[in-house]
């Protein structure tokens, strides 16, 4: 089956170029026309990959994101924003909100695919090297006891190195952002300012060897740092 897209615009003519571009790049395209719509679809389609503008009527693409973020389904769902809006604080509210990649209007519809690509591979090899080692764990169950000892104490192990480098603050901050919570909610949360809490994420990024938000949240998820 192909995989799919879900594209979000309240601009027709925008909708309908991305959507028939990428479904000549053989993709399925599900359209909506604003977040509170595009939401709906996510819980009935569970789509692939989500391309969505941020200015749109009923929910804005921010929000969207963040939404999608707050459901432990959606929290590696890859997330591309459009829009013509390039000030360096409004990419930081995109990249903040969840987003994968910011991409500036105008576009190339060829630069588009190319960014969708590139996120599905990656989403893909992720979602792979995650049921890996689930099935390996249940072959060494089942097989005999020794070799799940030592997986078991292999991976304890590993997750007590990753813990002891991170501070109980740093702890908090990366439990949250896997909720797909802002800056400012988390400092809400935490009694902090939203300045101090990109101090611990930019920590966090640093001690996981992860470029970005996104990578930060697979990674915990991936290693058992977050419940």
């Amino acid at each position: 089956m192909p995989l799919k897209i879900l594209v979000v615009d309240d601009d027709l003519g925008t909708r309908l170029s991305i959507s028939d571009y990428l479904e000549l790049s053989g993709y399925s395209v599900i359209t909506a026309n604003d977040g509170q719509e595009a939401l709906a679809m996510v819980e009935q389609y569970h789509p692939d990959l989500i391309v969505t503008d941020i200015v749109m009527p009923q929910m804005n693409g921010y929000e969207l994101v963040r939404r999608v973020r707050q459901q432990p389904s959606f929290r590696l769902l890859p997330v591309i924003l459009l829009t013509a809006r390039t000030k360096t604080q409004e990419r930081i509210l995109g990249y903040q909100s969840g987003c994968d990649i910011y991409l500036p209007k105008p576009f190339e519809l060829e630069e588009l695919a190319a960014a969708i690509r590139n996120l599905l591979e990656r989403s893909q090899i992720i979602q792979s090297e995650y049921r890996f080692p689930q099935q390996e764990n249940v072959g060494a169950s089942i097989s005999t006891k020794p070799v799940d000892v030592r997986y078991s104490q292999v991976t304890d192990l590993q997750k007590s190195q990753i813990f002891s480098e991170l501070t109980s603050r740093e702890q908090e901050v990366l439990e949250l952002l896997t909720h797909g919570l802002s800056n400012a909610e988390m400092g809400q949360q935490l009694h902090l300012s939203p300045r101090t809490v990109e101090k611990y994420v930019s920590s966090l990024l640093r001690k996981t060897t992860t470029s970005n938000r996104a990578e930060l949240v697979r990674y915990a998820i991936k290693h058992g740092l977050v419940e």
